[in-house]
């Protein structure tokens, strides 16, 4: 079976977020989207809203489960036994960070593959970042974000620190 695990904080879950979980389904049996609980790392949304997020735009695909995790990455996969990290390339400068994150992570466990994947290109200038400032000024995210989620995610923004 062939299992990955698309990781990432998620914060909000965005459509490139979205995009990458569809295209990576297509490519195994199970994905698992896993959050990333980092307490040093001051996150908008709490891990709970973060997976309610995931789970309520993912609930139509069969093979995703929506999970979280702590520690390190590859410790996670093991646990899951997935064969596969899928990652998010949107530009250069991201694949330059996630370059140096599947080398580490192959020494760190041999046997678990990274799958590069970019999104469509209308998304590839999406970041929860970005997403978080322009929610903080009460701009308009429905290109942004899955509609569904609007709502939520613009009045728990605004005017919150990005």
């Amino acid at each position: 079976m062939r299992t990955a695990i698309y990781p990432g904080s998620f914060d909000p879950v965005h459509l490139g977020h979205l995009d990458l979980i569809m295209r990576a389904e297509k490519l195994v049996d199970q994905l698992t989207v896993a959050v990333l609980q980092n307490p040093t790392k001051g996150c908008s949304f709490s891990v709970h809203e973060r997976m309610e997020m995931l789970q309520s735009v993912t609930q139509h695909l069969p093979h995703v489960k929506v999970t979280s995790f702590e520690g390190l990455l590859v410790d996670f996969a093991k646990k899951q036994k997935a064969n596969f990290i899928i990652r998010g390339i949107r530009a250069f400068s991201d694949f330059e960070y996630e370059f140096q994150m599947a080398l580490v992570n192959r020494k760190l466990a041999s046997d678990l593959e990274t799958i590069f994947l970019m999104p469509k290109e209308k998304y590839s200038a999406v970041s929860s970042k970005l997403i978080r400032e322009i929610g903080f000024f009460g701009g308009d995210l429905s290109e942004f974000c899955p509609k569904e989620l609007l709502p939520k995610i613009s009045a728990h923004l605004k005017n919150r620190k990005p």
